[in-house]
């Protein structure tokens, strides 16, 4: 009951109040705003990790990605409710497990996404610096939570879903903004939050608030007084957790059954480190090699010994290489996918046992690390997911057929952006700018007039000459960010020339 008081007394606040609906809970009428909207339907056609295009159903997108991150979250929420009597104590100090909120998370958490996958987000965050000015740039969390507070809509508010605090406090997973770690070179990644990053000087990598949307997330944040500041709330800690999970089964699933992930590169990279790791151990970094087998895996293990030492441990990585090894490689790789119900059954039957060994692992920390949360993955599944990862980068992420494909969908997010910014510095054509990024403008920049006027130091030097800039900057990224794979393609055909169908490949803008 000291949950159900908790949320009650804040989570379940609204930004704007709603009459209540007989027989219906709060979080599930969240859970179904954020499945209708057009935001979470349009994730059905934008990059998980690798394209769709040519490979069908096999390979995830970030829906069905969404979709199996809800399932392992609820699956981990109802474990903890169920858990022994002192974690469930844990568990209803820190404001409690709700299986819907942590479902709605899950829902919500890659809303931001902007087209072509994580490369796609990097490249969205260079030109909003770089050409459009903006300080804080691009960024998918900070997306997400903007989708949530301001950009989508529902019948209570043409701002936002109107969602109750714990869930819009549940997609907090970086709850800090851009600016905060600025400047701050004092302090080594392994004693900042996970996802700040290495390099500061221009403040944080990851974060999950615009400078428009910094008063909400501190305001929901208050609804968990237990939580301490940088850590995520629990609901959070669990969809996160779920995320890591799901990435690092899931998509081996599609490497797989795409047959993109092959036996051999795989093998010799992690048995050569089996054989060999107390030689390479005793290496200088500069002789590792990435080109020779083992080189690459020791270096990972290197890296998380000093970026992550509060858990890090040279045993348990091992033991995680030695069970990817024998599980992956020798048990799954081993036999090459065939499409038939025998290679289907396989991959189906080794997806179960880690999605279940890793559901099985988790920990509830009253009081965890910093780079850490409330709830995380034991020691042992902690390296197992870091060695799962280390699989999808090297022999996925860096081949150079998917990076000669990938450095070309960069160029249409510079030349979308390029190309609406000015359209928009353009008097002669502003009768004829779609009208969805029109309005994109006046509330972005009313947004930034009210910024100003709240707290005017937000705005820097430029103060109120930038309102427009910035309002103009802003509506550009979230019309792009908006945007399908697909749909980018086609409209960066249309505003170079380069498309002969003009009616159908802008149809919806």
């Amino acid at each position: 009951m000291e949950r159900q008081r908790f949320h009650l007394s804040g989570g379940r606040d609204r930004n704007v109040a709603e009459e209540a609906r007989p027989g219906e809970d709060e979080f599930r009428v969240d859970i179904e705003r954020i499945r209708f909207s057009p935001f979470f339907s349009r994730l059905a056609s934008v990059t998980q990790v690798i394209p769709q295009a040519g490979s069908g159903t096999v390979i995830h997108n970030r829906l069905t990605h969404s979709l199996k991150v809800s399932a392992v979250a609820r699956s981990i929420a109802i474990t903890l409710n169920n858990a022994d009597e002192g974690t469930r104590e844990t568990v209803n100090r820190l404001g409690g497990c709700d299986p819907v909120v942590v479902q709605a998370a899950a829902a919500a958490h890659d809303l931001g996404h902007p087209p072509f996958g994580h490369l796609g987000e990097k490249e969205l965050d260079r030109v909003s610096r770089q050409v459009l000015r903006l300080e804080d740039g691009f960024e998918g969390n900070a997306q997400t939570f903007r989708i949530l507070t301001a950009l989508d809509s529902c019948e209570a508010t043409a701002r936002g879903l109107n969602l109750t605090r714990a869930i819009r406090a549940a997609v907090l997973k970086y709850p800090w903004e851009r600016g905060e770690w600025t400047g701050d070179r004092a302090s080594s990644a392994a004693r900042m939050p996970r996802g700040v990053g290495d390099d500061v000087s221009e403040g944080a990598m990851k974060f999950s608030a615009y400078d428009t949307e910094v008063e909400e997330m501190a305001d929901v944040l208050s609804a968990f007084p237990a939580i301490g500041k940088y850590q995520q709330t629990l609901e959070c800690a669990v969809m996160d957790v779920a995320d890591d999970i799901a990435y690092a089964v899931h998509d081996l699933d599609d490497f797989y059954r795409s047959n993109v992930l092959q036996y051999t590169a795989v093998s010799a990279e992690l048995g050569r480190w089996l054989r060999d790791h107390r030689e390479l151990a005793a290496l200088d970094s500069a002789e590792l090699d990435r080109r020779r087998p083992g080189h690459a895996l020791e270096a990972i293990r290197r890296h998380i010994g000093e970026k992550d030492p509060w858990i890090a441990s040279e045993e348990a990585f091992r033991e995680s290489v030695e069970r990817v090894n024998r599980d992956l490689v020798e048990g799954l790789l081993g036999v090459p996918y065939d499409g038939g119900l025998e290679a289907d059954r396989a991959v189906t039957g080794f997806t179960r046992r880690w999605i279940d060994r890793l559901q099985a692992s988790i920990v509830v920390d009253p009081d965890p690390h910093i780079r850490s949360g409330h709830v995380r993955l034991s020691q042992e599944a902690w390296h197992d997911v870091v060695v799962l990862k280390f699989v999808h980068s090297r022999f996925v992420l860096e081949r150079s057929d998917l990076a000669v494909y990938q450095r070309g969908q960069t160029r249409i997010i510079a030349s979308l952006v390029e190309g609406f910014h000015e359209w928009l510095l353009d008097p002669d054509e502003a009768t004829r700018i779609p009208r969805r990024l029109v309005d994109s403008v006046e509330a972005a920049t009313q947004e930034y007039s009210d910024l100003y006027a709240r707290n005017p130091q937000a705005l820097g030097e430029e103060g109120a000459a930038g309102i427009v800039r910035r309002g103009r900057a802003r509506a550009v990224v979230d019309y792009i960010a908006s945007f399908t794979d697909a749909q980018a393609m086609s409209v960066n055909a249309l505003i170079t020339g380069a498309s002969e169908e003009p009616w159908e490949a802008g149809r919806g803008l």
